[in-house]
């Protein structure tokens, strides 16, 4: 990605100017404790996921495999902008580089795609579990599930790479204030001196076919892993559940993972599956709050904190008692 030397194309624009959050000094010292406390818990609790996941062999199975990496993703992904959120909360000039504001874009949306490819796997792995459970083992194989996760990571940074390398491209001559606390495609998109129909289309149609298609996988997956909980007439061709305690674990784990599937998604259609609405831009920077740290946050303890497993492996490295 060829984003250093951009100097001669972006005319006298060298830095951008992240307004933020503009408000009382009160405020942003509220906001600047609790992003801080998010970014710490987030970054714990994946953690603890991942000691879990590569200390005990007995979780060295595709499930946590997957687990154990989308939690690895999750602590990139939030250190891909809150710390520089952080900062600009504390700082008087809230500046970025324009080199920096380019790989900050990048990485950003190439680290949300990867988490779009990653909830499918989960949501797939889940449903061929619980619904095809003899075949399970022998088509999940350790090479199968290396396959699977390889195949997220690169998918899901080879994703938004057209679209940023095009935006990049483009002539900045001012003015060159974001309003926002991130950078970000639409807001960049503004501020070119020139209209860019092609860019703004592969950008637009690359994050709204990458929410969608996946939104749509995961949302299959779970409702026919659900007509197998409950036995429904339709799910004749899936295989019932053997017992009550069966039925319960797994009608829990879809339904937690479906609450944080829809905030994610939700948040995400909001920015850019419907920009056409004309939302404010409150409205823009408190839904990507919602994306880009608060579910990072809720993910370890719905996807891996609530398992007992996990727990037991956790107790074990600590030599005390969880309760969560």
């Amino acid at each position: 990605m060829n984003i250093s030397g951009l100097g001669s194309s972006s005319g006298s624009v060298s830095e951008f100017i992240l307004l933020g959050f503009p408000c009382s000094k009160e405020i942003q010292v509220v906001l600047y404790v609790f992003s801080s406390i998010t970014y710490l818990l987030t970054l714990m609790g994946n953690r603890a996921i991942i000691c879990a996941v590569f200390w005990d062999q007995h979780l060295h199975t595709p499930m946590y495999i997957l687990l154990g990496n989308f939690a690895f993703l999750e602590i990139w992904y939030v250190n891909s902008t809150v710390p520089n959120t952080l900062v600009n909360f504390r700082a008087k000039t809230k500046s970025i580089s324009f080199t920096g504001c380019f790989l900050q874009l990048y990485f950003f949306f190439s680290m949300g795609s990867t988490e779009c490819f990653f909830l499918s796997a989960m949501a797939f792995d889940r449903y061929f579990a619980i619904c095809h459970p003899l075949h399970y083992a022998i088509v999940m194989t350790g090479q199968h599930c290396f396959n699977l996760v390889v195949s997220c990571w690169v998918c899901g940074f080879l994703w938004y790479l057209v679209p940023v390398i095009l935006i990049s491209q483009l002539p900045f001559c001012g003015p060159n204030v974001i309003d926002h606390f991130v950078c970000d495609s639409g807001q960049l998109l503004t501020l070119s001196c020139t209209s860019a129909p092609m860019s703004k289309l592969t950008s637009y149609a690359l994050s709204s076919l990458i929410i969608l298609l996946s939104f749509l996988f995961i949302l299959i997956s779970y409702a026919r892993v659900l007509l197998a909980v409950l036995q429904l007439p339709s799910a004749s061709t899936v295989l019932r559940m053997p017992s009550v305690s069966g039925r319960h674990k797994a009608f829990s784990t879809c339904g937690s993972h479906l609450a944080v599937v829809s905030l994610f998604y939700g948040s995400l259609m909001v920015m850019y599956v419907s920009p056409g609405l004309g939302h404010s831009a409150g409205m823009q920077k408190v839904a990507t709050l919602f994306y880009a740290m608060v579910t990072p946050l809720f993910n370890p303890l719905i996807y891996s904190l609530r398992n007992k497993e996990i727990k037991a492996t956790l107790r074990k490295i600590l030599g005390s008692p969880i309760i969560i």
